[in-house]
C-alpha cells in the first residue's frame, strides 16, 4: 500500500509489478511538502521541481478530500511547456508527451482521483497488469496503530506478505507482523542509470524522465531491477545496472 503521488519514480512502479495487489492510500493523510502532489523532472542537466498547486484547505484533510486549484488547467498548460522544454530532444519525446497531455488534461479535479487516473494509465502504457484498489474503498474501520491497518488490509486478501518501500523501515515492526502471520519485507530499487542528454546522470526522477529516455521494452526490462530484503538483510551492498 503506498499513498497515491504524483508521476512517481521508477521505483514506484516496481513496487505495483512486485505485488500480488497494489492499495492506493487514498484515505491517508495529505502530507504538505510531501510527493502526493510534486516531484522532480530533468532541464538543463539538473533536476527540476514540479508541482501541483491545490487548493487552500485544511492541512489535516485526506488526499481523498483534496482539491486542485482554481487555476488548475492554465498551471497544467504552464506545466507541459516546460516538460516540453525540458525533453523536446529525448529520444521518445514523441511517443511519451501525447500521453502527458492526455494525463495532465484529465478533466477531475480531485487529487486522488486525478493521480489515480495517472497511475493507471502508465501502468497500462508499460504493461503491467497488477490489480490496483483503493483503501477508501476497502470499509476498514482505521486503526489507532498503522501497522495493524495495514495488517487488516493484507488479511482481507489473505496475504501472508506485505512489502513496502525500504525506506519506512522504521516504521514497522517485523515481530508484530510475524504474530499476525504476516512476513514483512523491505523493497529496494537497485540504482538504476540511462542516458540523459551526455549529462551527469541525475536518479530518482519521475517516471516521467524514464519514460523520455527509454522505451517501453527497455523500461519494463528494468522493472525486476530491485532486491527484497529483511530488515537484518537491507544494508547488503549496491549494485548498479547500466542502462544504453
Amino acid at each position: 500500500m503506498m499513498q497515491p503521488y504524483l508521476f512517481p519514480y521508477l521505483g514506484y512502479f516496481q513496487l505495483i509489478a512486485a505485488a500480488d495487489v497494489f492499495v492506493l492510500g487514498d484515505d491517508l493523510q495529505y502530507i504538505r511538502s510531501g510527493w502526493v502532489n510534486r516531484n522532480r523532472i530533468l532541464c538543463n542537466g539538473e533536476a527540476k521541481l514540479v508541482t501541483f498547486p491545490l487548493k487552500r484547505d485544511r492541512h489535516d484533510l485526506a488526499i481523498n478530500q483534496r482539491q486542485v486549484s482554481e487555476s488548475f488547467d492554465e498551471d497544467m498548460e504552464r506545466l507541459l511547456i516546460t516538460i516540453k522544454r525540458c525533453y523536446i530532444k529525448a529520444p521518445y519525446f514523441n511517443q511519451v508527451m501525447p500521453l502527458l497531455e492526455r494525463l495532465l488534461r484529465f478533466p477531475v479535479r480531485n487529487l486522488a482521483l486525478f493521480i489515480e487516473h495517472s497511475i493507471r494509465e502508465i501502468c497500462a502504457y508499460l504493461h503491467i497488469d497488477t490489480p490496483i484498489l483503493r483503501g477508501s474503498d476497502m470499509d476498514i474501520e482505521t486503526p489507532t496503530d498503522k501497522q495493524d491497518r495495514v495488517l487488516k488490509i493484507v488479511k482481507t486478501f489473505a496475504g501472508d506478505r506485505y512489502l513496502n518501500p525500504v525506506g519506512g523501515i522504521e516504521l514497522y515492526d517485523a515481530d508484530h507482523f510475524a504474530r499476525h502471520g504476516v512476513a514483512l519485507r523491505f523493497f529496494k530499487m537497485d540504482p538504476i542509470e540511462y542516458w540523459q542528454f551526455k549529462h551527469a546522470f541525475v536518479g530518482n526522477l519521475s517516471i516521467i524522465d524514464v519514460l523520455m529516455f527509454n522505451c517501453v521494452d527497455r523500461v519494463q526490462e528494468l522493472l525486476p531491477h530491485y532486491s527484497v530484503c529483511t530488515a537484518v538483510e537491507h544494508e547488503q551492498p549496491e549494485r548498479i545496472m547500466a542502462v544504453g
